[in-house]
């Protein structure tokens, strides 16, 4: 059964958006308590928001430092207003 849900019902992993807000909102996070893996404050909420892209050492930051699947945040992000 689980088989044929997986090849006719396939689940798309989050954006890294989601995948990020997810985590916060699983843990208790803050956008302060994210800076050291993304950044100043300012940094993490123009992430939050898709108006600034995760880099690579910021998804492996996110990764290493709270366990965000990798998979998720390699994704291409979802622009502000698109």
């Amino acid at each position: 059964m689980e088989a044929y849900e997986s090849k006719h019902f396939p689940v798309d992993l989050p954006n890294p958006i989601d995948a990020i807000k997810f985590r916060m909102e699983q843990s208790g996070l803050t956008a302060s308590d994210l800076a050291p893996a993304i950044g100043r404050t300012n940094r993490v909420y123009e992430v939050l928001n898709g108006t600034r892209s995760l880099t690579l050492p910021m998804i492996w930051k996110l990764h290493s430092q709270f366990g965000i699947p990798a998979e998720s945040l390699i994704k291409p992000m979802r622009r502000a207003g698109v």
